[in-house]
């Protein structure tokens, strides 16, 4: 049901099994199809909508009030915004903070986001929480308004994610430095003034605020594509090497990468995977992966670092988990998801080599796991 009460839907969004959802379009006018996943997160749209982590796929918050914030050119985690559509449960709120630039419409307009308001989207959660997660096609059309059965054959025809190397289509074209640092209030972002060690992040889909939270600890950052040879990192010579996070099927990914991370575990230097990058960590110690229900999207989400035993909030958007019950000898579990028991987490055994699931650079928060950081930094002055 629309929150436009007898306006004419200019938008429809249709799941892959028929479920059909009306509303009020928003944002650039057009058609898109991708998996459609549910966020739990209340703040940090902009954020989200531009995390490459998230290219592929539909996205509906369960926080029914988004826009609030407005939009600014600060609040971004890469060039662009790789969400494909968006689904909301009203319609865009006016901006009311004194950090933003131009309302948030403005901003999803610009970037080319099709968007839909007015849905149920509680019962739309149940849907996906109790089916898993799904296809979906979404349409704006402010003139004719929605084509059913265009959407329907749409949503029904995408393959889905399972098979698709998306990591090579969003990571960087070439090398690039990086050395700004974590935003501040009243400073804004700083700049790395020194450096004590050298990292290569591996760009899989890499979110600024992980360049970022190195970049603060005074690590000097030359940024790779996903494709690039293990000969070529060790060329620069790195202290560290991370993986980072990214969208698809890891293992579509693996199938060029895991060989080249196998050459790069052997050099001896420290690694940290965060997210894809995890996985990609896992699948090249010989652990497999799995397609989740409906996966971790939110910012609430409760995980417990065995390690310490502490319990933290952490940041997650993962639709691909590692199997637990995959983990070769000497690769133990660091980490597990109090929602579900699932995998958030591993280490090697005595090597500086360690991952997690989540985000610990987390933008806009939570902020529990960024020790993280300090632990890979720690490892490498230890070698």
């Amino acid at each position: 049901m629309s929150d436009h009460a007898g306006s004419r839907p200019t938008a429809a969004l249709v799941l892959a099994d028929g479920t059909t959802f009306l509303g009020q379009g928003i944002g650039a006018r057009g058609e898109v199809v991708g998996e459609l996943v549910f966020n739990t997160a209340m703040t940090g749209y902009q954020e989200i909508l531009s995390d490459p982590s998230y290219a592929g796929q539909i996205l509906t918050f369960t926080f029914p009030h988004i826009g609030n914030v407005g939009a600014n050119s600060l609040d971004i985690e890469a060039g662009t915004c790789f969400a494909r559509g968006l689904v909301l449960r009203t319609a865009v709120t006016l901006p009311a903070n004194h950090r933003a630039e131009q309302p948030f419409l403005r901003w999803l307009t610009s970037q080319g986001l099709v968007g839909i308001a007015g849905v149920d989207t509680r019962r739309l959660t149940r849907c996906l929480r109790e089916a898993g997660a799904q296809t979906a096609a979404l349409g704006f059309d402010p003139e004719h308004g929605p084509n059913l059965g265009r959407l329907t054959d749409l949503a029904r025809s995408w393959p889905g994610l399972v098979g698709m190397d998306l990591a090579s289509e969003v990571s960087c074209a070439q090398r690039y430095g990086w050395d700004e640092t974590v935003w501040e209030p009243t400073l804004g972002y700083g700049r790395r003034a020194s450096a004590r060690h050298h990292v290569v992040a591996i760009d899989y889909g890499i979110k600024r605020n992980i360049l970022r939270s190195l970049a603060s600890r005074d690590v000097a950052l030359t940024v790779v594509p996903a494709t690039t040879s293990a000969a070529d990192v060790l060329a620069l010579d790195p202290d560290g090497i991370f993986l980072s996070n990214g969208p698809g099927d890891p293992a579509a990914t693996g199938a060029h990468a895991v060989p080249e991370l196998r050459k790069l575990l052997a050099s001896g230097r420290p690694v940290f995977g965060i997210c894809l990058g995890h996985q990609m960590l896992a699948l090249a110690l010989g652990a497999t992966t799995e397609k989740m229900k409906f996966g971790h999207h939110g910012a609430n989400h409760p995980v417990k670092d065995l390690t310490t035993g502490k319990v933290e909030i952490t940041s997650q958007n993962h639709g691909f988990a590692v199997r637990p019950d995959s983990l070769p000898p000497g690769v133990e579990a660091t980490h597990l998801s109090l929602f579900d028991g699932s995998l958030e987490g591993l280490q090697v055994k005595d090597q500086p080599i360690f991952s997690v699931q989540y985000h610990p650079e987390a933008s806009p928060g939570p902020t529990d796991s960024a020790y993280l950081f300090d632990r890979f930094l720690d490892l490498i002055e230890r070698r």
